[in-house]
């Protein structure tokens, strides 16, 4: 092969060298991690803590066994409406009237005994008086050992006939004792409701519950009139609920209808379970309970019934707001505020780190602009949080493109790495700008 040949050979190898590296240079740098873009913009927010609980009556009464004996009669069925003092059961009032008989039997004892006290007083007292006569008118009729006798069985009745008082007023605290006892046989509605539940039937033997209130249940009344929902609120959401807040309440049992209805108590201590109270420790999540009226409940409502509400804590209007999803963290991060030009990346600034303390990393909130291509970390400040959006008080404008998912790559994105758009991002990014400019 000539001189010129080689030359024109090697001369080839190098253009298409060249070639070769510039084609790899524009691949890459045309290159980028496919993410969803998507344009700042405003729309309305609402914050809401949502809890579920129960369905229960503002207003319910347990009624329960003040004594033991066997129940005779009932005379009511779950779900009836009672009035205020009606009839509800009967319980086998035998022994109760025997006991009465006898407390009225000591009674008549105890006050025929105070009327014989009575006697025997008023009988030493007029002997006392002319025992006293006749040792004044004649000393040596009467002497006075004579007359102190005379005072000393004076004195004797008078102390017998206040006993006799005290245990007429003990027979009769006994017998009312026993009337009240069979008064307690008989059994009526204390207030007006609907008996909401029957633990017990005929035949069963009452019990007064000492130890625990399930035991001496009877039955139960409530007040439907005012219905409420008792939920539970985690902690870290129970310092964003006031009083009157606006309430949406589904009923599991009612699942085509919302019910409206406000916040009517927080509950200011937690709600203890059985361990934490026996042990004094909760090492669980801390909930409270909060209570929520409903202004126009369901009538076939029933207590207990499962319950999920939606509570409004906050509401912004047209609102500037990001994707939930966009939002994220980085370490080391510096927190200014200065802005890239439009069609201009901005450089990817110096790490800023924490020196408050040794070992500490700072960690800055943030969204990833693009400009041409070039996703670039930002910190912004969030307001109330929505469903899937949050409000933006401060580091972003409307219309900036910012990476608006998926979640594994806004975890992995590095500052200052090209991006590109997927093609869902590309028609929302359209339909947000051509909205912006209509």
């Amino acid at each position: 092969m000539s001189k010129r040949n080689k030359v024109l050979l090697g001369g080839g190898g190098i253009v298409l060298l060249i070639v070769l590296v510039m084609v790899s240079v524009s691949a890459k740098r045309d290159k980028g991690i496919e993410v969803r873009f998507e344009r700042v913009g405003r729309r309305d927010l609402v914050a809401a803590v949502t809890a579920s609980g129960k369905i229960q009556p503002k207003k319910k009464v347990d009624v329960s066994a003040d004594i033991t004996g066997r129940i005779t009669r009932i005379a009511v069925r779950e779900g009836d409406l009672v009035q205020k003092g009606q009839f509800l059961l009967q319980i086998d009032p035998t022994i109760y009237q025997a006991n009465l008989q006898r407390a009225q039997a000591a009674m008549s004892q105890a006050e025929a005994g105070a009327v014989q006290a009575r006697a025997t007083r008023d009988q030493s007292t007029r002997a006392l008086q002319r025992t006293k006569e006749l040792h004044e008118q004649n000393p040596n009729l009467i002497s006075q050992e004579q007359l102190e006798q005379a005072q000393t069985a004076s004195d004797i009745a008078e102390a017998n006939l206040t006993a006799a008082q005290h245990l007429v007023e003990q027979s009769r605290a006994g017998l009312q004792e026993s009337r009240d006892q069979l008064a307690k046989t008989h059994l009526v509605a204390p207030m007006t409701g609907r008996v909401t539940r029957l633990a017990v039937e005929e035949g069963e033997v009452a019990v007064p519950g000492t130890f625990s209130r399930e035991t001496g249940l009877l039955l139960t009344i409530s007040d439907l009139s005012v219905i409420q929902t008792k939920v539970q609120v985690d902690e870290t959401d129970v310092v964003r609920l006031h009083m009157g807040d606006s309430v949406e309440v589904t009923i599991d049992a009612f699942p085509d209808t919302t019910f409206v209805g406000r916040v009517t108590k927080i509950s200011n201590s937690a709600i203890l379970t059985a361990a934490s109270a026996a042990t004094g420790q909760n090492d669980r999540a801390v909930d409270y309970e909060v209570e929520i009226t409903l202004s126009n409940p369901p009538t076939e409502v029933r207590p207990d019934l499962s319950a999920t509400a939606r509570i409004v804590t906050d509401t912004r209007k047209q609102a500037l707001s990001i994707p939930i999803i966009a939002l994220t963290v980085r370490e080391n991060t510096p927190v200014s505020t200065e802005r890239p030009g439009r069609g201009q990346a901005q450089a990817a600034p110096a790490p800023v780190r924490d020196t408050s303390r040794a070992g500490a990393k700072k960690e800055t909130e943030g969204v990833f602009l693009v400009h041409n291509g070039v996703a670039t970390f930002h910190p912004v400040k969030v307001g109330i949080a929505g469903e899937e959006h949050f409000e933006v008080v401060e580091g972003v404008q409307q219309g900036d493109t910012i990476v608006a998912g998926p979640y594994q790559a806004i975890r992995d994105l590095k500052d200052g790495a090209r991006v590109k758009p997927s093609r869902e991002s590309s028609d929302t990014t359209n339909r947000a700008g051509a909205g912006r400019r209509s």
